[in-house]
């Protein structure tokens, strides 16, 4: 999955209160405090960008609304080669998706390309 998109998915995921229902209360406490983490280091990352900022506070209420505008400022401010944002929303998604962990759905490698796309349902566009 491409870090952007994974840091996104799991922005939303951990934002939903329906997540938590399904989890244990110790395991609740952990993904809380990872989203907490992942929160924070993309706050952080956005910080003095207005508009990433504005569609960070804006995201957890209306993902589809504020998406395209997020993805946009986190790449930007290069969030894609962040690792330890990455490396956030990677602990995040396994502990909220363990099946899709194990299978390494939320792996990422990527260096040095250009026209990837890596995950779930893309749509890509290259003008060269």
């Amino acid at each position: 999955m491409e870090p952007v998109t994974l840091i996104l998915a799991a922005l939303a995921a951990g934002a939903s209160a329906g997540a938590l229902d399904v989890l244990k209360d110790d395991a609740k406490e952990k993904v809380k405090a990872a989203y907490a983490k992942l929160h924070g280091l993309v706050r952080k990352r956005l910080s003095g960008r207005p508009h990433g900022e504005l569609a960070l506070a804006e995201y957890e209420s209306a993902p589809q609304k504020w998406e395209g505008l997020l993805t946009a400022e986190l790449t930007e401010a290069g969030a894609a080669h962040d690792d330890d944002l990455a490396a956030a929303a990677k602990t995040l998604m396994e502990l909220l998706d363990q099946s899709g962990a194990k299978s390494g759905k939320y792996n990422v490698t990527i260096k040095d390309s250009q026209g990837i796309q890596v995950g779930d349902g893309n749509f890509q566009v290259n003008k060269f």
